[in-house]
Formats: structure tokens, sequence, C-alpha cells
């Protein structure tokens, strides 16, 4: 039996229709960002707050965890840092004991680009030393830490995936989602935060899920750690371009100004593949063909497609 955390939101809904080919698979979902309709009809729900409520007898069968569960949005951190560290760290720490309890030997992990902060090495490998800018990453980077050390003490694997910005089918936040919702209301203008000129690695919904499944196959130390994005990267401004030709409008663009969209925002970011490229994963699209997809997706609303 595998169990997926966060398996009723974006990439987690994704992971499970990939898992519900291989084994039975038991969704852990509170439901606060991911949807009922998104859990594959195959898996099993259950509705659970991992950061309050008991999952040892849930995970009493398992053989391998898949932790997707976390407060998406990075933005969140600057306003209610607290959500962040319940639904991130706590959340992830209670997790790990139940895993420690019921000795569940594997776990994959999504993490995420913003660990590294602004680095200064573009592409970032993993190797660069993280040093995170927002209370989103941050709480990423010590959940990280909390696992590496629960493999170490209690004789577990773990698999770090850390993302890029990942687009697609049943996205229900990020730039592609506020341009589209914000247009929706009001066609004639589009405010974009910051100048435009963010420049960032998408990645489609399919390569992400593709990429964590190669990791676990081809790799097996004791620690696995994995960027994953793709290999170029796409402007704010071009996004707001792309969203509108899909669209079919010609609004008005409105900058809020500065370099960052929020605080905490990261203006640059493109992380190195090349440690999964060598063992034989690429990515399918380019961070343009993957928002031009996810701007598609995210307008035809459709759940299960």
């Amino acid at each position: 039996m595998i169990v997926v955390t966060g398996g009723a939101g974006f990439i987690g809904s994704h992971v499970v229709d990939m898992l519900v080919k291989q084994d039975k698979v038991v969704v852990l979902d509170n439901l606060s960002s991911g949807k009922k309709e998104y859990v594959n009809p195959e898996a099993e729900l259950v509705l659970v707050d991992l950061a309050k409520d008991n999952i040892d007898q849930t995970l009493k069968e398992a053989e391998e965890v898949w932790h997707l569960a976390a407060n998406p949005d990075v933005r969140i951190g600057s306003e209610d840092p607290e959500q962040i560290y319940r639904n991130n760290v706590l959340a992830t720490f209670r997790l790990l004991e139940a895993m420690r309890k019921n000795k569940v030997k594997k776990i994959i992990f999504t993490s995420t680009s913003t660990v590294y902060g602004e680095a200064k090495v573009i592409p970032t490998p993993e190797s660069y030393p993280p040093e995170p800018i927002s209370v989103y990453g941050a709480s990423k980077l010590a959940c990280e830490a909390m696992i590496i050390s629960y493999c170490h003490s209690f004789d577990m694997k773990c698999w770090i995936y850390r993302f890029a910005n990942v687009v697609g089918k049943r996205s229900t936040h990020g730039v592609i989602y506020d341009f589209i919702m914000k247009l929706k209301k009001n066609p004639k203008e589009l405010e974009i935060l910051g100048d435009g000129e963010q420049n960032k690695s998408y990645i489609y919904i399919s390569d992400c899920v593709e990429a964590m499944s190669f990791g676990l196959k081809k790799a097996d130390e004791r620690v696995n750690i994995f960027n994953i994005g793709s290999e170029d990267q796409v402007k704010v401004r071009r996004i707001a371009e792309i969203v509108c030709e899909e669209m079919n409008l010609s609004p008005k663009f409105k900058f809020t100004g500065g370099k960052r969209g929020w605080v905490g925002d990261v203006p640059v970011m493109l992380l190195s593949i090349e440690k999964l490229k060598s063992l034989g994963w690429k990515p399918k699209f380019k961070s343009e063909e993957a928002v031009r997809m996810a701007v598609r997706d995210i307008l035809d609303h459709k759940y299960r497609n």
C-alpha cells in the first residue's frame, strides 16, 4: 500500500493517478487546498489534518509515503507564518513520527526551488548552500532536514525533489491562475506584481511526475536529493502575453513595480537538472510550452482530464 499526503491537491492528484496503476493507494488530505473531485476514483480518500489528527492506524500497512501535503502558496508566508509552520513543518514531523512507529521505510518528499533563496549560481545545483528568503522556503528546508535526520536515525530512505514552478491541469494558484482570474473579472486591465521581469523556470505537470517516478527507480541511496525543472526560463511579462493570447484579449498591463512580486519572491530562478539528467531523464517541454499548455488546461477546467 502507498500513502499519498496531499493527494487531492494539484501535484498530489497527478501522483495518485500514476500510483493507482501500481498498487493500492490511500490519500490523506484535509481538502484545505485540494478538491475531492481531483482524487482518482480508484484511490481511497481519508479526510485528515496531519498537524493534529492521529494517523498511526492508517500507516500500519504502508510500504512507502509520498508526502505532498503542504500549504502551497509561497506568498501566504509573509501574511501568516504560523499557518506555513503548522501545515508544513509540524505536519511533516507528525507524519515522520507515525512512519517511525509503523516502521515505514520510504518517503518521497516534494520540496521547492525556494530553499535556495537568491542563488548566485544559475542554473543552481543541488549542492548549492540553501539560504531561503521566504518563510515557505524555510519551512520546506526544515522539512528536508527532519526527513534526512529520520532516515539516518531510523533506517529510512528518502527521495527529496526540489521543484521549479510546476504548472498544468488542476492548478488552483500561481501566476497563470492569478492572471486568468484577474482577466475574467476585468478583461481591460491586468495587474502584474513587480516589474514583469521576474525570470523563472516552469515545468509541466506530466514532466514533473515522470521525473519523480524516474528518480525513485534510478537512485537508491539513504538520502536522494534532486532538482526538477525545465532547462530554460520565461519572464512574467511573457506569461501575461501568453495568457492574453489564449484568452483573445488585449488589456493594458499595470505593473506594481519593484523586482519582487511579493515579500520572499525570488526574481530569477533556474535549477540545474544535470544530476537527474545524468541518470537518463529530461523534460519533454520547455518553460514557454509548459505555460501555454497550462493556460489552456485552466481555461478548459476539466477536473479529471
